[in-house]
């Protein structure tokens, strides 16, 4: 296995810019996903990396090594594609197998004929076979050898695919959205096989997804991407709680961010439609302010911090709910709430609240700005007033 390591990635078709210079290190056998909305150039970045697709400018190295010279076949890289890329007319154990196949075989060996005729070819398919059943084992596909590709179910399908990429011993692992075809519970138990085998081969995985569940519950690092940029780079841990812009805030966490216009007062503390909130903003570039606080931070009721929302409808989940709000005095912003279900919803008008230290603040560009609550309260700004 091998780190990787992207310098100055650039990429257009076109008059469009598909990749802005990306930089980017991937540690040896780090699980590093590329998350982003449809478009955003993560499948494009991982095709460059593969060899599959030349950059306009930068380079890609695996280890130490300069790869931008190999083709696709070179590289020592293995990709498992959204489309399981299986040959139909070939059982379960050829497809696994093929990478070995051409790799040990001449063109000669592998005609049919010579299955009989040359001792060299048994004895290589001998070992081909051995190093199948080992992979076969690990994933559990070792009963379906005889079968053809239409004759399993989605899972099964991408195990053995998998399996075609693992039989490489590959230094890394390259996945552009292979679980995107199959059913919410399958995609679930799939997502524990794949960082279940993370943990077993200590591989290097880059893992494409839009899904973002997907990207926070199997990395080590996301890389968020939009635009052809990488956005931010963290723990799915440090990208939830800082997020860098409104966008990844947008796009990180299920369901989205709350986004509240708001600005900085003569003090220096946050104004949030005309009322003071214990947040200190002196550092922000501009007085336009937008404050995010997740729904799962809300809650209905007084608190620190407080808006006036009117409800519109609620999604019951089974154990909790996601209540819709609109803000009363801006009808067009929308308001989500977290909760169990069995806190009871006011009628007409609810108050929501929340905590200084909930809230995401963010300069007129959607940059995050570090607020400090803890320094407004220090100053006598305690009074969290109620936005009506």
């Amino acid at each position: 296995m091998a780190g990787l390591t992207l310098r100055g990635i650039h990429k257009t078709f076109g008059d469009t810019t598909v990749l802005n210079d990306i930089d980017l290190d991937i540690a040896d056998g780090e699980f590093l996903t590329l998350v982003g909305p449809s478009g955003c150039g993560k499948s494009t970045l991982l095709r460059i990396i593969a060899g599959l697709e030349s950059q306009d400018g930068g380079s890609v190295s695996i280890g130490e090594t300069s790869v931008d010279h190999l083709r696709p076949h070179e590289r020592r890289i293995a990709m498992v594609f959204q489309n399981y890329a299986l040959y139909p007319h070939m059982s379960v154990f050829d497809n696994i197998a093929l990478p070995l196949t051409m790799t040990r075989l001449n063109l000669f060996e592998r005609l049919p004929i010579m299955r009989h005729l040359s001792p060299r070819r048994r004895r290589v398919m001998g070992e081909i076979a051995r190093e199948v059943q080992a992979v076969a084992e690990q994933l559990r596909i070792e009963t379906f050898f005889h079968r053809r590709p239409g004759q399993l179910s989605g899972g099964q399908r991408q195990r053995v695919a998998l399996g075609r990429a693992m039989v490489r011993h590959p230094q890394a692992f390259l996945m552009d959205e292979p679980l995107s075809n199959l059913d919410a519970k399958l995609r679930v138990h799939m997502r524990g096989e794949l960082t279940e085998l993370h943990a077993r081969l200590g591989a290097t995985m880059i893992y494409v997804t839009h899904d973002q569940v997907e990207a926070m519950t199997m990395s080590d690092r996301l890389a968020v991407m939009d635009h052809g940029d990488i956005l931010q780079l963290g723990t799915p841990a440090e990208v939830y709680e800082r997020p860098a812009t409104t966008a990844v805030a947008q796009f990180i966490g299920s369901p989205a961010i709350n986004l509240l216009p708001a600005r900085a007062g003569p003090g220096g503390q946050v104004e949030l439609l005309g009322r003071t909130l214990p947040i200190d903003v002196r550092n922000a570039p501009a007085p336009e302010l937008m404050v995010g606080v997740r729904p799962e931070a809300m809650r209905i009721g007084g608190g620190p911090c407080t808006i006036t929302c009117r409800f519109r409808r609620r999604e019951n989940l089974g154990s909790e709910s996601i209540l819709h709000f609109d803000l009363t005095a801006s009808p067009e912003v929308a308001v989500l709430c977290r909760i169990d279900n069995d806190v009871p919803i006011p009628e007409g008008e609810v108050t929501l609240s929340f905590e200084p230290r909930d809230c995401h603040v963010f300069d007129n560009n959607g940059r995050r700005i570090e607020a400090d609550s803890r320094a407004a309260a220090g100053r006598d700004l305690r009074r969290a007033s109620e936005v009506r």
